[in-house]
């Protein structure tokens, strides 16, 4: 639920009465908590805050903060405990154990599935569906995460410990837990009968203070490298189960791990070819030449840093990577013609689909000159400014401003607000409405209404002042100072132009004003469209260049512009040149 970031609509601190009914509420639904348990857990005299939300998907969640740290929240009338609050009372709810590796997974969103359990000697807790529950990591009772049981404890060992297992609400390091002061778990011996014997089928897991202090400051947000030394240091023997499911990370390879070359490769070539499946290829895109999946889908979905060669795997051919993959019923590949392979059919409901969970996409592969390293590339924050021209000089020059002068759209409302009460034109009848005075005449009213219209609503006369100010705008890149030029900013062009032969070729424009460089935007289009690609002088431009990409490739810069550079659609135009797909016979 809090994986992505969310939106804050109100802090405030809570009421005398509204925190004792949050009393009378955790006591209701926390029982073993006690009277004193309750009485720490929300506090008499000690600051509390009630934070509203809304979730990245729109729920409407209420907060509760006590000492800088979300305590509690509410969704839908039920309450729930964050990690904080568990830390302090771990046996609060029943608990689950799982694997370190797996936590990354819940991080980024997932939920847990059962083959991720560790099965206790005592047998896993007794819950029914629905119930609220922890998840701990092997080696440590402090919890990890919330989540609520998918189905009974029966149902569960019934199923032979397969499918979804727990719907996972809040975790460690997701932004709920940013939220407080991002302390780590503490360090809770587990119990004696809660801990299994794993010497012999499951691989032994060594009680040593190194592993523990591992568990205890797992951080899993940085780059591939820390991640890899996480897992290889508290994840060398996982269960059987849970290295086949993709969902609890057995497709995240990384160079630092002990597994061979063609080991990581296979598994990068299947995380790619199940992200390409579940994010890049529509019904619509079938049949689907297996080159063209290859190169336009597959590629795009290898991580930042790694690079796929189907030569180094195990399969050494995609053809017969597909083969399995048929073999196993995520797809069809037929050949349509002869020598072509395409892939007719794709069946999205195929658990390994469905499972798969899509990594958090990397800021970009772009990356830019700062103070001689390389830095990944942030989309600038483009705010738009309005100038004062001449013929408003006198409507602003009472508040200090004069003939050139930039103003955000908020400074202009509240110039236009004073002057009016100022100079006594809100009318008395209607204070909706506001009286033309002859300098606002001039400055908003065209010449055939001057002797027209004496009065204007607020949102008019607002409206107005504001279309008739001269625009500008300011660009700011992360650790620059902010760039203030007039005008409109021109938005990134994607066109399309004929050439010799009647071949279509992709022109795109103005990318120096959103801090990109066309050359490295045409290696990366190079490759994402297999297709070659040029960079020229910009024609009528001085000092710019533009980028030309061999077909109609609108679709992929489009796509690279707004899914990995992060531009804003409206700073994007000519997307609706993008070839329409195919209607089927």
């Amino acid at each position: 639920m809090f994986a992505k970031a969310f939106r804050v609509k109100s802090n405030t601190a809570i009421k005398g009465s509204d925190r004792r009914k949050l009393r009378a509420d955790v006591a209701a639904a926390f029982p073993t908590l006690g009277t004193d348990g309750v009485s720490q857990l929300v506090p008499g005299k000690e600051e509390l805050n009630v934070v509203k939300l809304y979730a990245h998907r729109g729920d409407a969640v209420t907060v509760y903060v006590s000492g800088g740290n979300p305590i509690l929240f509410e969704l839908e009338k039920n309450l729930y405990p964050t990690v904080y609050a568990l830390w302090s009372y771990p046996a609060l709810l029943p608990t689950f154990t799982t694997w370190p590796l797996v936590l990354e997974k819940l991080v980024g969103g997932a939920d847990l599935m059962l083959p991720g359990l560790v099965v206790p000697p005592a047998g896993l807790p007794q819950v029914q569906k629905g119930d609220l529950c922890a998840i701990v990591l092997m080696g440590n009772r402090a919890p990890v995460a919330v989540g609520v049981a998918a189905m009974s404890t029966p149902e569960m060992l019934a199923s032979g410990l397969k499918g979804r297992g727990f719907t996972m609400l809040h975790t460690y390091q997701d932004h709920l837990w940013r939220s407080g002061d991002k302390s780590p778990p503490p360090f809770i011996a587990p119990l004696a009968l809660d801990h299994p014997d794993l010497g012999e089928e499951k691989g032994s897991v060594p009680e040593d203070p190194a592993l523990q202090e591992d568990m205890r400051h797992l951080a899993l947000e940085g780059g591939g490298e820390e991640s890899g030394e996480n897992q290889q240091t508290c994840g060398k023997k996982t269960l059987p189960g849970a290295s086949e499911d993709p969902s609890i990370g057995g497709l995240n390879p990384d160079p630092t791990d002990s597994k061979t070359l063609q080991e990581q490769m296979d598994e990068l070539l299947q995380r790619c070819f199940l992200h390409a499946l579940k994010c890049r290829v529509t019904k619509a895109d079938l049949p689907l030449l297996t080159s063209t999946f290859l190169g336009s889908h597959v590629f795009s979905c290898c991580p930042e840093g790694r690079q796929l060669d189907i030569k180094k795997s195990s399969y050494k051919k995609l053809s017969k990577f597909l083969q399995q993959m048929q073999q196993e019923q995520i797809i069809q590949v037929k050949e349509l013609s002869k020598g072509v392979e395409s892939i007719v059919a794709v069946d999205w409901k195929h658990p390994r689909i469905t499972s798969f969970v899509i990594p958090e996409p990397s800021p970009t592969s772009q990356t830019v000159q700062e103070g001689g390293r390389e830095q990944p590339y942030h989309p600038p924050d483009i705010k738009p400014l309005y100038c004062v021209p001449a013929s408003m000089t006198l409507l602003f020059q009472e508040s200090g401003h004069k003939k050139g002068s930039v103003l955000e759209g908020g400074e202009v409302r509240m110039i236009v607000i004073n002057y009016a009460k100022k100079n006594d034109l809100v009318d008395a009848d209607n204070k909706n409405l506001v009286k033309l005075d002859p300098i606002l005449s001039d400055c908003v009213l065209e010449k055939s209404e001057q002797h027209m219209v004496s009065k204007l609503p607020w949102d008019s006369l607002l409206t107005r002042c504001l279309e008739k100010l001269q625009p500008a705008y300011q660009v700011a890149f992360p650790g620059q100072e902010p760039i203030v030029k007039k005008g409109k900013i021109c938005p990134v062009d994607i066109t399309l132009a004929q050439r010799a032969s009647n071949k279509k070729v992709t022109v795109v424009r103005n990318l120096e004003a959103y801090g990109l460089d066309p050359c490295a935007v045409a290696a990366v289009l190079q490759q994402r469209c297999q297709a070659s690609t040029t960079v020229t002088p910009a024609p009528g431009a001085r000092d710019s260049l533009q980028v030309q990409i061999q077909g109609n490739q609108v679709h992929h810069v489009g796509r690279l512009l707004l899914e990995e550079y992060q531009l804003p659609r409206k700073h994007v135009q000519g997307l609706e040149k993008a070839p329409k797909p195919a209607k089927k016979k």
